[in-house]
């Protein structure tokens, strides 16, 4: 079991968090949550030791191991891929090295052969003799071939290495395992494979991921960092975001009712003190005013925007026909006709192709065969994966840079909109060409509002998102009620909005009315 004592944790004058007590207990799988710069990798590094808390500690039981999966993609570059992924249980292979370092002595004495004996005994009492076959099955089943294991390290490209990583972390049965966004650059395939792997894991799990889907899938606690605390909750991540809104509406309904309570009880103070005939009610009213508690909430790290498409037209039966489009290098002869109600999700191995066929669509790009017909009542609006066009080298400040896709012009209005993707007061006026990936993110968004298309098209619209603004995000496009072609590699967004799958490699390969989740179980 893995405790945290009263562990508490600041920079200066920044509280991470304080006080807090947890156990991490065996056959459970926990989901560190948290807005941005809560501390939820800090809490990881707290966990493994690397960082040392201000106040408090941290206990493993005796015996335990505890493995971590590693961020640094070239620490072991000269390393061989097997030995790479053995080195997650360091004992067993500082024993290995003792043993053949040993076994070279061209002058082996006794006092040798008792300390290999010692060695020998507590190498298979680790499971050493099948040490490397457990080590080339994960690496097998993550799609390292047989012919790269004894390859080093920096021989492969980084997609290998991040499957290599985690084949240590998970090398040799962990007790507690420690998962920093696992999901992290993995394929469809991988990710479905490491959360059967888990689900299956019998010790301490504990991970930060912006995986919705995945923390869905594995988690059975999910712990939140924020308000400087670090509270537990019992299930999984959606189960967290309903109960914690719950409770936040109930302790908002609560304060109101004491506030307009307080109020009354301080009116009848100042209405009958100084009246002999009131004078007991009154005191009675003063003892009831000292009682009475209103919450008094710190303010929370997470901050959800307001995502809310609204379509300004109707949307007719003549939507979108593609027939025969073609772009060399990109995708052949691609037909599909979008109906009514239909939100599709468009897939493919190669992203750049998704990208090039919505440039296609939206007249961004030109095809080399093919047409595009778009119905008379249509009008859409565009999320490109690449927005630098609308930023880079632009002096106008979000304001003025809003503006441009409004039919009302008012400085208020549009102060309106940016309140709701959280930019406020003095936010509104930063420049545009200064804003970071998730406040550009969020300014595409209320772009897109204001335009009120009937048809959206996303690519990649979670990129550089929070979870707050990603659970936002999935809200408002599940509640849109036009057409949409969706690509995303949050899986969550796209299960839970889109109703059809279209896969292109190339050609059309798979297009079915299926969720996304029925598409996977599929395993086309």
């Amino acid at each position: 079991m893995l405790q945290v004592n009263n562990v508490s944790l600041q920079y200066g004058s920044k509280k991470l968090f304080e006080e807090v007590n947890l156990k991490f207990t065996k056959g459970n799988c926990y989901g560190i949550i948290g807005a941005n710069g809560a501390g939820k990798s800090t809490f990881l590094k707290v966990l493994s030791g690397e960082i040392e808390p201000n106040k408090g500690d941290v206990t493993l039981d005796k015996n335990e191991r505890m493995s971590v999966l590693a961020q640094n993609q070239n620490k072991y570059d000269f390393e061989t891929v097997l030995r790479t992924v053995m080195l997650g249980h360091k004992r067993l292979v500082e024993i290995m090295d003792e043993k053949d370092a040993l076994y070279m002595h061209a002058d082996f004495t006794e006092e040798d052969g008792i300390r290999a004996s010692e060695l020998e005994s507590e190498f298979a009492e680790l499971g050493g003799w099948e040490a490397e076959s457990e080590a080339q099955t994960l690496l097998n089943e993550l799609d390292i071939p047989t012919e790269n294991h004894y390859k080093l390290m920096s021989e492969l490209d980084a997609k290998q290495k991040v499957r290599v990583l985690l084949a240590q972390a998970l090398f040799g049965n962990p007790d507690v395992l420690l998962l920093d966004e696992p999901t992290n650059n993995l394929d469809l395939k991988t990710v479905r494979w490491l959360e059967n792997y888990l689900l299956d894991f019998e010790n301490t799990i504990i991970i930060v991921s912006h995986n919705r889907h995945f923390l869905n899938k594995v988690c059975t606690h999910i712990c939140d960092v924020d308000f400087g605390k670090i509270n537990l909750f019992l299930g999984n991540y959606d189960f967290w975001y309903q109960t914690s809104q719950l409770l936040a509406r109930q302790q908002k309904d609560a304060n109101k009712k004491a506030e307009q309570r307080a109020q009354e009880l301080k009116d009848f103070i100042a209405r009958f003190a100084a009246n002999a005939s009131k004078s007991r009610q009154a005191t009675s009213r003063k003892k009831e005013l000292e009682r009475l508690t209103i919450s008094d909430f710190k303010p929370s790290l997470r901050k959800y925007p307001f995502i809310d498409f609204k379509s300004e037209r109707e949307i007719g039966n003549d939507i979108l026909t593609v027939e025969g489009l073609t772009k060399k290098g990109y995708f052949e002869n691609v037909t599909f006709t979008v109906q009514k109600g239909e939100k599709i999700g468009i897939l493919s191995d190669k992203s750049i192709s998704v990208t090039m066929l919505y440039d296609v669509i939206t007249g961004k790009a030109q095809a080399d065969a093919g047409t595009i017909k778009w119905g008379k009542t249509i009008a859409y609006s565009y999320f490109p994966q690449n927005n630098n066009e609308y930023f880079e080298k632009c002096s106008l400040n979000l304001v003025q840079w809003l503006s441009q896709y409004s039919k009302d012009h008012y400085e208020e209005y549009l102060r309106g909109w940016l309140g709701r993707m959280l930019f406020s007061g003095e936010e509104a006026l930063k420049e545009a060409k200064v804003l970071s990936g998730g406040e550009r993110v969020r300014c595409m968004l209320a772009k897109m509002m204001l335009e009120g298309g009937n048809f959206l098209i996303f690519d990649e619209p979670t990129n550089h998102l929070d979870l707050e603004s990603i659970t936002s995000l999935n809200n408002g496009l599940t509640a849109f009620r036009g057409c949409m072609l969706l690509t995303s590699h949050d899986q969550e967004l796209m299960n839970t909005v889109c109703n059809r799958i279209i896969v292109i490699n190339g050609t059309k390969v798979f297009d079915k009315t299926v969720t996304f989740d029925e598409y996977a179980e599929m395993g086309e």
